[in-house]
């Protein structure tokens, strides 16, 4: 079982049809074409001794190649199947995603062809409706954006 600990910013604006979230599209081979269950909230390892929104903070800026400002409202810990704890935090923010700028990681690409190969961390990000969210979220973090969908509504009664 995993003990490590990712932090990550479920951020959001008020849409036509109600509130739309910010998700990250995974960048490299594995995750091309893959669209139902294949995004996620921006998010990251957190460093020893880091402070857990500072790290959701950071990823957030390393990802998508921005910064976003407070309030946060911290969401539940989420623990996602492979044991991984999650924490995140919701924030209201209206982001222009034009000039997303990902940070790179490196990989043996093709498997077992000696070589390396540099994808972004995130190839796409976008503001999607809450029930298109649903399915578009990798399902260990559905009850992220449940609970941050339930926040939102609250906020607005």
């Amino acid at each position: 079982m995993s003990r490590e600990v990712s932090a990550g910013l479920v951020v959001w604006r008020p849409g036509v049809a109600g509130p739309e979230l910010l998700l990250a599209h995974p960048g490299g081979p594995y995750w091309r074409g893959k669209d139902q269950a294949g995004w996620s909230i921006p998010k990251g390892l957190v460093e020893t001794g880091e402070d857990l929104l500072a790290a959701a903070r950071r990823e957030f800026a390393e990802e998508l190649g921005l910064s976003v400002d407070g309030p946060f409202v911290p969401l539940s810990p989420c623990k996602l199947p492979g044991g991984k704890l999650v924490h995140a935090w919701l924030v209201r923010a209206d982001l222009d995603l034009s000039e997303l700028r990902s940070n790179l990681f490196e990989i043996e690409w093709p498997p077992r062809s000696g070589r390396t190969q540099a994808f972004p961390e995130v190839d796409q990000a976008a503001y999607v409706p809450a029930e298109a969210a649903l399915t578009k979220i990798h399902r260990g973090q559905q009850p992220i954006l449940m609970e941050a969908l339930r926040r939102i509504a609250a906020e607005q009664d």
